[in-house]
């Protein structure tokens, strides 16, 4: 049987570390770090996304703030928001909760986004940086499954094979290129992707974000493979899974992530990290 790794044991030993720094940093008077997230609507599940960063900010005593504003907003009115987040020398990390609404352009609110403040890793500068293996922030739930792999021992990803199935700009794209800058040997596969079974079955590290309950099961993994399942989904029964079929995968695998704790809680914690180095970088400038 595989050993099943919680990415929310992993956050744990990580928050207990930013809380100290912080704690440091009021001990001596300093500012505090400061994330801010703008929420734009009641989406149900962006509404829980929220709630779970407040609550993490609050545990290791960062400031945070939390701007919601109503569905009907307009782009001009919201990147007027970013502008000011922007121009505020109290903020560290700038975080728009996805999806807006229709009327609003995503693409236009992350590039407004101050790159220096891009704690999400989402703006063009921060994604061209990562293709130049340059320092910068790097996407939270990337950097999360990359900490995952070094918490099992995988430091080093040379001479191995890792197939992501997904290519999603948040998770998918910026994935493959943290991969090969690890010097892992990287095949992605997608909708598109024919003989995707097969393609599955030769990864040493089958990661998967799709967004379809259970659709992996053991024909897809490699004896000893490691398998990182980024889904999160409801199935016929309302319980919550992933994109692999755990009880199925777990006994041929060395190494699996479940769902829930454990890519998720990893997510909000690199967020939070972003935010500290973010904080870092401007406080000793």
């Amino acid at each position: 049987m595989g050993i099943v790794v919680y990415g929310s044991e992993i956050a744990k030993k990580i928050k207990l570390e930013m809380i100290e720094k912080v704690k440091n940093l009021k001990d001596n008077g300093k500012r505090l770090p400061k994330l801010v997230v703008v929420l734009v609507g009641e989406n149900p599940a962006s509404i829980s996304y929220v709630k779970g960063k407040e609550k993490a900010c609050t545990e290791i005593g960062m400031e945070n703030e939390l701007i919601k504003l109503p569905e009907t907003i307009s782009q001009e009115e919201l990147l007027e928001v970013v502008k000011t987040l922007n121009k505020d020398d109290e903020v560290d990390g700038i975080l728009v909760q996805l999806p807006l609404p229709k009327q609003i352009d995503e693409h236009a609110i992350l590039h407004a986004i101050d790159p220096s403040k891009d704690v999400d890793g989402f703006h063009p500068h921060s994604l061209g940086k990562l293709m130049l293996q340059e320092e910068t922030f790097i996407s939270c739930t990337p950097k999360g499954i990359i900490r995952i792999l070094e918490e099992i021992g995988m430091k080093d990803l040379s001479g191995k094979h890792a197939v992501v199935i997904g290519r999603s700009n948040i998770v998918g794209r910026p994935l493959v290129q943290l991969l090969i800058n690890h010097n892992a040997t990287v095949t992605v596969c997608h909708s598109k992707t024919e003989n995707i079974e097969s393609i599955a079955s030769q990864a040493d590290i089958l990661i998967v974000s799709v967004g379809k309950p259970r659709l992996v099961n053991h024909n897809w993994v490699k004896d000893g493979a490691v398998v990182i399942d980024v889904g999160i989904n409801r199935d016929e029964n309302n319980k919550l899974c992933g994109d692999v079929d755990f009880d199925d995968v777990v006994d041929k695998v060395s190494y699996i992530t479940p769902v829930p704790k454990g890519v998720g809680p990893m997510t909000i914690t690199m967020l939070l990290e972003n935010t500290i180095h973010s904080y870092n970088i401007r406080e000793n400038k």
